[in-house]
């Protein structure tokens, strides 16, 4: 009876907004990746510039978890949409253990979701370029593309980190990533192919069947925000705290969160 309690109260409703949150932001990311650069398809003669492409697709990518943050969706759950992000929140002190769990679980399963779905719309366009999978750059050493995806994971969720720990600037949180995520894709994409997100590389690389250099993205991303979560408190020196583990905090909807420093509704 304790287990069957304990199930029902799990947070269900934060961990279904966070599943469809993740596979809407890859699906239109992918989308993106498929349209810019999918053999076949016009833009390729459109917009011959790949530095240009890539820049689009960043937008897009990043545009889409942005706008999810400040959804109903990411009021709710809070957009991390990344394991790596939901870990950092976590180790950070944010996040209780079954919630992390309940989170990375529904990111997983919405890249798969998004994945699928680009496979069934996008066809063999998709399947011209292994359905958007994150893939070393041709030319680049295994070691140059792991410190790559460690690097680019560390400024994001440093950069999340201290946005969400000053009053001021936690409600530009969204701007900040969709700015700064499409422009790590415009510069480092040639290199890893910017995963950021391991859910991001395991849902293309489940349904494409292809699982080389996969390991890189599921074990250099957690690194990196590990790394910020460090540089975080070296930095703040005690002073500073996040505030709240959310993208775009709003008060009046409720926060399973813990050390939530800002006005919420705890459920």
């Amino acid at each position: 009876m304790d287990s069957f309690t304990s199930w029902r109260q799990l947070h269900w409703s934060e961990y279904g907004a966070e599943l469809l949150g993740t596979a809407f932001n890859l699906f239109i990311g992918l989308s993106a990746v498929v349209f810019n650069f999918g053999k076949g398809l016009p833009m390729q003669a459109l917009i011959p510039n790949e530095s240009m492409r890539l820049l689009m697709t960043g937008l897009f990518f990043a545009g889409s978890g942005s706008l999810i943050a400040i959804s109903p969706l990411g009021k709710l759950s809070g957009a991390h949409l990344n394991p790596s992000l939901s870990l950092a929140f976590w180790v950070q002190g944010k996040m209780h253990r079954h919630d992390l769990i309940g989170y990375i679980i529904a990111q997983f399963l919405g890249a798969i979701i998004a994945a699928m779905l680009i496979v069934v719309v996008w066809g063999n366009y998709a399947a011209s370029i292994r359905n958007g999978m994150t893939l070393p750059g041709n030319g680049y050493p295994l070691w140059y593309v792991f410190l790559a995806e460690v690097t680019i994971t560390f400024l994001l969720v440093l950069s999340i980190f201290i946005f969400l720990s000053h009053h001021q600037l936690m409600r530009w949180t969204p701007l900040m990533t969709w700015l700064l995520v499409a422009t790590i894709v415009c510069l480092e994409a040639p290199i890893s192919g910017t995963s950021l997100n391991p859910a991001r590389s395991i849902g293309p690389a489940l349904v494409t069947l292809y699982w080389k250099d996969q390991w890189l993205y599921c074990i250099a991303s957690p690194l990196g925000a590990m790394v910020a979560v460090v540089a975080f408190r070296l930095l703040a020196m005690g002073k500073l705290d996040i505030l709240t583990a959310k993208l775009f905090h709003v008060p009046h909807y409720l926060c399973i969160f813990k050390n939530v420093k800002v006005p919420h509704l705890k459920r």
